[in-house]
């Protein structure tokens, strides 16, 4: 190819297009602002979809990168790690949990949820049991198996035929759920909030009758934390708020500040079903992606960021509220903690791309969703701004 041929190809052309991406390219982030290359300046109120939960470039993050970076990027799994293992001991320390599996990605660490699920109920208690009950609306990662749990029809197309043994029922139905259960139920999977489907709230009771269904009928729990967890909701992790212990549970985003990892936690009764050779992965837990995860825990835990995201979140939602109320376009401001939506009358995908122009960057979650998710060190004055920007841009969809 000449080299005038190549300076004309959009260096996008080399990418498979799978994502619909938006017309800016973001070079360089601190606290909760990006610049494009264009020199232009965005509140981020999307925090890579709840990933950058300190922020961007957080420093003492930052330190434990360099300093593990100039000491080893990777060993195989093959050997004790030791920020491995500090990094789990932080996890189980601060949850119900009591062992780690570290994963690459969310979507990974709940497909090692699925497996883990499986195999303790086929090895261990030896009863064959083997399908998962999720929920409808939910979203649990692109592997097939995850895809295939995900509840959401969107997601599978083009990819049958999917793995079996996945069922799908309306979400705070508990009568539902009892109805699905059969013979070969090994677990239910939840998110505490279906973040993608809409930022859907489990509700309080269903989640208990739920727990107590599992309980009775010797059936696994799995949470989902990919987007919840660490520290999101107001709580390290969204299953606190409603004074259950999952069997299982999931975490990324957030958990790495922006580097790639993940985790699925269970509890100490299901270590013997991932014994030497169950599973595994090459780039799980490495001495730089748990660098990461040790001084993010500590940071969140430490500086006691939950609570600032609790707090923060409640003056987020009722900043909406009070400024929207009247606004018939918008159906609900709905959310938890630094997990917010607002719910419109039609699709929103134009607000978003406004949104972008006045310098402000938030997401959908459906069509007809804004979601907000800025970092938990968020200020006042950087809400009440975001707050105003959407007012302003809202005021023009009333009806």
């Amino acid at each position: 190819m000449s080299d005038t041929k190549t300076a004309a190809v959009d260096a996008g052309q080399s990418l498979l297009p799978t994502y619909g991406r938006f017309p800016i390219a973001l070079v360089k982030g601190e606290g909760s602002y990006l610049w494009d290359d264009q020199g232009k300046r965005y509140l981020d109120f999307m925090s890579g979809i709840a990933v950058t939960n300190l922020g961007h470039a957080p420093r003492k993050v930052k330190e434990a990168l360099v300093k593990q970076l100039d000491e080893l990027w990777h060993v195989s799994n093959l050997f004790r790690i030791p920020n491995q293992e500090d990094a789990a001991k932080l996890i189980t320390d601060n949850s119900c949990g009591d062992a780690v599996f570290f994963s690459n990605s969310g979507a990974e660490a709940n497909e090692a949820a699925i497996k883990l699920a499986r195999r303790y109920n086929q090895k261990v208690l030896n009863n064959g049991r083997y399908e998962i009950i999720t929920f409808e609306q939910s979203f649990h990662g692109r592997t097939l198996a995850t895809l295939t749990a995900t509840g959401q029809e969107k997601v599978k197309e083009g990819f049958a035929p999917l793995p079996e043994g996945f069922k799908y029922i309306p979400i705070n139905d508990i009568g539902a759920v009892e109805a699905a259960i059969s013979d070969n139920t090994a677990a239910i999977m939840l998110e505490m909030i279906q973040a993608e489907g809409g930022i859907l709230l489990a509700d309080p009771q269903f989640v208990k009758d739920l727990a107590q269904l599992c309980e009775q009928n010797g059936i696994l729990l799995i949470v989902d934390e990919i987007q919840t967890g660490m520290g999101r909701t107001g709580k390290l992790f969204a299953y606190e708020h409603y004074g259950i212990e999952p069997d299982i549970f999931t975490l990324a985003k957030g958990l790495g500040s922006g580097f790639p990892v993940g985790a699925a936690v269970a509890k100490e009764k299901l270590r013997e079903a991932f014994g030497p050779g169950s599973h595994g992965s090459t780039f799980g837990g490495t001495p730089i992606a748990t660098a990461v995860v040790k001084a993010t825990i500590e940071e969140i835990v430490g500086e006691k960021l939950p609570q600032r995201a609790a707090e923060a979140g409640e003056y987020l939602i009722s900043e909406l509220r009070s400024k929207l109320v009247g606004n018939s376009f918008v159906k609900e401001v709905r959310g938890l903690g630094l997990i917010v939506g607002i719910e419109c009358a039609e699709p929103v995908a134009s607000i978003i791309t406004a949104a972008q122009e006045q310098g402000l960057l938030v997401i959908t979650a459906g069509p007809n969703v804004i979601r907000l998710l800025p970092n938990l060190l968020v200020t006042t004055e950087e809400i009440d701004s975001a707050v105003a920007t959407l007012t302003e841009l809202l005021a023009g969809y009333n009806r």
